[in-house]
């Protein structure tokens, strides 16, 4: 049994009806915590909410769209009058695509950053309050993405580093108040991800699918390591055996580093030749 076991112990998680944010949710329901699952579908969160139910949590289901500051102003008044606060947050909602910094519509940043990036923002904001009164925990979902800065993700990158510098800058203003942080930068794992994928590359949709497939790891694996990094209060989340030694490489040869990254970039990006009329 977990040490952080107790039934007390309240959660909330963003983009908890599916995918990472579902697992998530179950992991905790599991050790008897009292889970808040939010989400944009409201069907979703939920079936979501019964399933913790089930698993022996205590569930509380809220619609939730991160655009929207009242949404998490009305979920926070919620926690306080129905639980009496919060002892766990986790900004977890979050969209993907594709595309250079040239080729993506600025329609298509605009919408990225508002979700991946000002929401977690905006959870952060709202959540702060009630969890330096519960002197409690704050987790961003950003993506390894955030430390690679693979080409042809430009957009996700962004959002992602934000989201990784975001959760650095937090810690360290918010540790004097008893907040603890942890951000998750997990590498391709299966989830459902793709249902907000935006693409302006022929293809990439099909590419990304098959490195969620064959990465081994599951969202259930992904959020055991979230879990247990919350119980140790360890801050950085790298959840791919792989990740761990790249993320060293980067900061320690972060010349050869890049130089792997711009031929990644020099295969993928490279013009296509013109088909003979």
């Amino acid at each position: 049994m977990s040490a952080h076991h107790n039934q007390s112990k309240r959660i909330a998680i963003t983009g908890a009806g599916s995918g990472l944010g579902r697992a998530l949710a179950l992991r905790y329901a599991r050790d008897g915590w009292r889970v808040a699952v939010t989400d944009i579908q409201t069907g979703r969160a939920r079936r979501v909410a019964g399933e913790v139910n089930d698993a022996g949590g205590e569930a509380m289901a809220q619609t939730l769209d991160t655009r929207r500051q009242s949404d998490f102003d009305q979920l926070i008044e919620r926690l306080d009058s129905e639980w009496g606060g919060v002892d766990v947050f986790v900004n977890n909602a979050g969209v993907a695509s594709s595309g250079t910094v040239a080729d993506t519509p600025q329609a298509d940043w605009d919408w990225i950053t508002n979700i991946n990036l000002m929401g977690v923002v905006r959870g952060c904001r709202a959540a702060l309050p009630a969890i330096r009164a519960s002197r409690g925990h704050i987790v961003n979902t950003a993506s390894f993405a955030a430390i690679a800065n693979a080409p042809g993700m430009a957009s996700y990158n962004v959002t992602k580093a934000g989201v990784l510098s975001l959760s650095e800058t937090l810690r360290a203003e918010e540790r004097h108040h008893g907040v603890n942080v942890t951000v998750a930068c997990p590498a391709f794992f299966s989830t459902n991800l793709m249902e907000s994928f935006r693409s302006t590359t022929p293809g990439r949709e099909v590419l990304v699918e098959k490195l969620m497939a064959r990465s081994g790891v599951t969202a259930d694996d992904v959020a055991g390591q979230i879990f247990d990094a919350v119980a140790a209060g360890r801050f950085l989340v790298l959840t791919h055996r792989d990740t761990r030694w790249q993320y060293r490489l980067k900061r320690l040869q972060p010349e050869l580093f890049f130089r792997a990254v711009e031929k990644i970039a020099r295969s993928m990006l490279k013009p296509r030749r013109e088909e003979p009329a």
